[in-house]
């Protein structure tokens, strides 16, 4: 876009919108004084919130595909590419933007996420060797998540294990799916009920009435967030 060119405006229609935290007005803003970084960090912010995923990232090697960006980020002295790699370094620099690079048979590949407690998890995730190739060209990697046995997540959540408690969760491994033990506790620990006996609760009630997906989406929400949360915080 040249300086002649000019915005016709926000359309009325209802559309999708952004997402922007705070921090960004409060402490970015103020801070930034190179226009390709809060390109790039726009961008990012803009492209991660659009990503259906659980721990969403940006490529390089997309981004050096997105020709508007590079148009955008294009200014004399620098070509496309090396304005797009000196606003992702000062992104990084400053803290908004965390990188981990990962080796492919095909050659190194740079991956971008935003500085949030999702993006420093799937940072440390790489780092401990929990990413995987995903066979997807457009989404290279995949978080390889290793669930804990119903042991492990009973010590990590509820409390010391006993030959008692023991009996009782394999007993509940074979009448229960470990998705749902892993619900039900993360339930328990969401409601600060520390208890196998409130969990086993949980369970016979789904086992009883049904574990509708409706009426029990609330819940389970908790649930995984809290045993994402737990796990990559270990």
């Amino acid at each position: 876009m040249t300086s002649s060119q000019t915005f016709s405006g926000f359309s009325s229609e209802a559309g999708e919108t952004t997402p922007i935290p705070e921090a960004f007005f409060s402490e970015l803003l103020p801070a930034i004084d190179h226009l390709g970084e809060l390109k790039i960090t726009l961008y990012a912010l803009w492209a991660l919130a659009r990503r259906e995923s659980t721990f969403p990232y940006l490529s390089q090697g997309e981004m050096e595909e997105d020709k508007l960006l590079l148009e955008g980020l294009r200014r004399p002295g620098l070509s496309a590419a090396e304005a797009l790699e000196e606003a992702l370094e000062r992104a990084v620099a400053r803290g908004s933007l965390l990188m981990a690079q990962l080796e492919f048979p095909e050659g190194a590949e740079r991956f971008y996420f935003l500085n949030s407690p999702r993006g420093r998890a799937a940072v440390k995730a790489i780092q401990q060797g929990r990413w995987m190739p995903s066979g997807d060209p457009r989404r290279p990697v995949a978080l390889q998540l290793h669930r804990p046995t119903v042991y492990n997540l009973y010590e990590q959540n509820i409390g010391p294990l006993t030959p008692m408690i023991a009996e009782r969760l394999r007993e509940a491994e074979a009448n229960y799916p470990a998705r749902w033990i892993e619900e039900a506790i993360g339930i328990a620990v969401e409601n600060n009920v520390r208890k196998w006996s409130y969990v086993e609760a949980i369970l016979e009630r789904w086992k009883v009435q049904g574990k509708d997906e409706q009426e029990d989406r609330g819940e389970s929400e908790k649930a995984r967030r809290k045993y994402l949360k737990g796990w990559f915080d270990g």
